[in-house]
Formats: C-alpha cells, sequence, structure tokens
C-alpha cells in the first residue's frame, strides 16, 4: 500500500481494516475500523480531509477527493464505494452503495439508506432524499425502504467477509 505523509498530515488505518498493496492513501485521510480499501483506489486527502466510517469499502479503482476550500469527503458506516466511482467532497450517510461508475460531487449530500446506481451521476451541492438515484444527472427512481437500507447494508457486509481472505 502506499501511504503518504503531505503537509504534516498522515493518513490512519483503523483496526481490522484490509488496505490493498496497491491502494494509495494520502494526507489526511482516516479509515474506520472493519474498512476495506481495494486494488487501485486512491483516497487522496491532500485538499480536503477523507474521513471513512466502520465497515466501509472503497472498491478498486475508485477515487475520493476533494476541492481545496470547498469539499471535505465523509463515508459513515457500513458504505460501500464501488469499482471506479469517484466521491468527490461529498458526505455520504450510513448503509449506503454507492454503484460502480458512479460520481458523486462536491457538497452531494446522500442520505442514510440510499443507492446510487452505477454510472449515475450526482451533481455538486444535491441534497436527496432516501431512494434509488440513477441516470445523469440522476433522478429518484424508488422511494426508500427497508429493503433498499438492507441491500446497501448487505453489500458492505458482503465486504467484510472478502477482506478476511487477503489478509
Amino acid at each position: 500500500m502506499i501511504i503518504k505523509t503531505l503537509n504534516g498530515k498522515t493518513p490512519t488505518v483503523g483496526a481490522n481494516a484490509f488496505v490493498a498493496d496497491n491502494a494509495a492513501l494520502i494526507g489526511d485521510v482516516t479509515i474506520g475500523e472493519n474498512c476495506s480499501i481495494w486494488y487501485g483506489a486512491v483516497l487522496r486527502g491532500d485538499v480536503g480531509a477523507i474521513r471513512i466510517g466502520n465497515g466501509s469499502n472503497v472498491q478498486d479503482g475508485a477515487v475520493l477527493h476533494g476541492t481545496l476550500g470547498v469539499s471535505e469527503t465523509v463515508l459513515g458506516e457500513n458504505v460501500s464505494v464501488g469499482h471506479n466511482a469517484v466521491v468527490h467532497g461529498a458526505k455520504i450517510g450510513n448503509d449506503v452503495l454507492i454503484g460502480m461508475g458512479a460520481v458523486v460531487m462536491d457538497n452531494a449530500v446522500i442520505p442514510d439508506g440510499t443507492v446510487i446506481a452505477a454510472g449515475a451521476v450526482i451533481l455538486a451541492n444535491s441534497v436527496l432524499e432516501p431512494g434509488i438515484y440513477a441516470g445523469v444527472p440522476a433522478k429518484k427512481v424508488k422511494d426508500a425502504s427497508d429493503r433498499i437500507t438492507k441491500m446497501a447494508h448487505d453489500n458492505a457486509a458482503g465486504y467484510l467477509t472478502y477482506k478476511e481472505w487477503y489478509k
């Protein structure tokens, strides 16, 4: 893994986390317990903090970043950021699934129990209601439900198992 101190800030990784050999953690990055950061993921906390809650995962090729003086990136607990997704200075609640290739822009707020479909684009400053969002730009396609929250939670729970295979 690449762990780089920048501007006096060194990434920290919580207990029982897995960070892939070629994942990059740079600067002001804090990863909670039982997280997994997968191959080719880049968490670049150079211009804004990145905070990842317990039990969350950032999958292969995903990028987390922000904009200087504008945003920081915060993921709640049990969040899955899918393969090749970009979360750029957004606030993500608990039990959220960000689908493969999705883009979530600066100061967007994604509430608990929400799914962002693969390839969806959440525009800057969007404040969503719980549910499922799809499209470019993303629109709500399904209202919130316990089933949707469980789906997002279960995705993150699967990654708790997968990370153990690699440790």
